[in-house]
């Protein structure tokens, strides 16, 4: 005797894993594309110091201050190179008969989770690895070497008058494993909810320490300390639409689309550190190890 037993599909989705936009606290929006797709921005030079020649003019100069100088005022366009979109279908019945689970909200809001934001945060974090002022090549990170390293890229920033505050150090989870392992480092892990969500689970000599997921940055992504006037990363548009029983489908049709970009500039370069490492393999257990 053949039995057909009963099969039941709950009014539940098993969702991907997501993690919110990273790039807020590493970049700024402090240049306007509004009302245009390019925009210019100057970058001025500024005159040397000289001896005053209080006796007089020295040498060949007609001016006790030294030569007078004229300064250079060139510029540099900054456009917008994405403009990315997405479309898709909810059948009327596919809604109804699957317990609502197909629904066109809840797909757009798991769309901009799952692809939209991940896309972005790549792009910018690639801009920032890419345009950074000092990048130190494929050096092997180790328990013992870490904290050296980060004070070391601490330091650069220094030198360069970078501003102290709001430097961010951007890490993958098995950096970031690698720190906790290090009798070196103590870190202050009393961080705000609204922080955490950003991604901040620490500070580290006066660094917001970001853990960042390693599919977001390039494949030989060690580490980056960076200040976010550095990087210029506006969103032009960003629409997410819903249509109703448009023309030739029944049910709803759901567009997206974002334009956005990310510069570092010329000039505030120097606030972002990049130290890549050679490859790593994860091994069963979990921990990596490094080769090269």
């Amino acid at each position: 005797m053949a039995i057909e037993l009963v099969e039941k599909y709950l009014p539940y989705v098993d969702e991907q894993f997501t993690t919110e936009s990273k790039k807020e606290k590493l970049t700024n929006n402090d240049f306007k594309f509004t009302g245009a797709h390019s925009v210019r921005v100057y970058r001025i030079s500024t005159g040397t110091m000289n001896d005053y020649g209080r006796s007089g003019p020295k040498g060949d100069n007609w001016s006790r201050y030294g030569v007078v100088q004229s300064l250079d005022a060139t510029t540099r366009l900054m456009t917008l190179s994405r403009d990315r979109s997405f479309t898709f279908a909810i059948d009327a019945l596919d809604t109804d008969e699957t317990g609502d689970c197909l629904e066109a909200a809840t797909a757009l809001g798991r769309q901009v989770r799952e692809v939209v934001i991940p896309e972005v945060d790549t792009h910018v974090l690639g801009v920032m690895c890419a345009g950074a002022g000092t990048k130190v090549e494929a050096r092997a990170l180790t328990v013992d070497s870490i904290y050296e390293d980060i004070i070391r890229a601490n330091k650069t920033l220094d030198d360069a008058e970078v501003p102290e505050t709001d430097r961010v150090l951007v890490v993958t989870p098995g950096v970031y494993m690698m720190m906790k392992q290090c009798k070196d480092i103590v870190m202050e892990t009393d961080i705000g909810a609204d922080m955490r969500i950003r991604g901040v689970i620490a500070n580290l000599d006066g660094l917001a320490v970001m853990k960042v997921p390693a599919a977001r940055l390039p494949e030989d992504f060690g580490f980056m300390v960076a200040h976010p006037c550095a990087t210029v990363a506006p969103t032009k548009l960003e629409s997410y639409k819903t249509h109703t029983n448009p023309p030739g489908i029944s049910g709803t049709l759901v567009e997206g689309r974002v334009v956005y970009d990310a510069f570092v500039l010329d000039n505030k370069k120097m606030a972002i550190y990049y130290q890549t490492m050679p490859a790593a393999t994860a091994e069963p257990g979990g921990d990596v190890q490094e080769t090269g």
